[in-house]
């Protein structure tokens, strides 16, 4: 088992951490099913060799396949493979969060304050705000379903 470090947000961590580990602190196996998985295989790369140690706040393990590059070798992410992943991590965090209180609140009639409490309780969230997750729903809300304002046509009378 071969482990890396890459730096995100520390909800993401905090999520990534809750989903697929299992709450337990320590190196983070994707399974191979999901999109994450093979980014992260897709972004490894051989390891320079005036590389600095690993530095982040988060330790996930690289994937082993049969068959392409062996991770003994391939066992580096940059920067810009650190920021992929943490885009990747972020939409799928927002889109199970929006699809959980879209649920919740239309089938359930839960309000959206008690299913994101909800939510940051079962992944073990923390160092976001709920109020905050509230308000990033609502502007996905807004885009979504923006409405067009209603073109009003004035019409020239003419008077004689």
């Amino acid at each position: 088992m071969i482990t890396t470090k890459i730096t995100i947000k520390p909800h993401l961590k905090e999520y990534v951490i809750g989903k697929f580990a299992g709450c337990i602190d320590g190196p983070v196996r994707f399974d191979d099913k999901t999109d994450i998985y093979y980014t992260i295989w897709d972004l490894t790369e051989k390891r320079p060799v005036n590389c600095l140690p690993d530095k982040g706040n988060l330790e996930i393990v690289l994937p082993v396949r049969r068959e392409g590059k062996p991770p003994e070798t391939y066992n580096y992410l940059g920067i810009r493979s650190h920021r992929i992943i943490e885009r990747k991590i972020e939409n799928i965090f927002f889109a199970e969060l929006h699809d959980m209180l879209t649920e919740e609140k239309h089938r359930y009639g839960i309000t959206y304050i008690e299913a994101i409490y909800s939510f940051t309780k079962k992944y073990n969230i923390s160092s976001i705000s709920e109020d905050g997750l509230k308000k990033d729903y609502y502007r996905w809300k807004d885009i979504l379903y923006r409405r067009k304002k209603r073109g009003y046509v004035r019409k020239n009378i003419l008077m004689t």
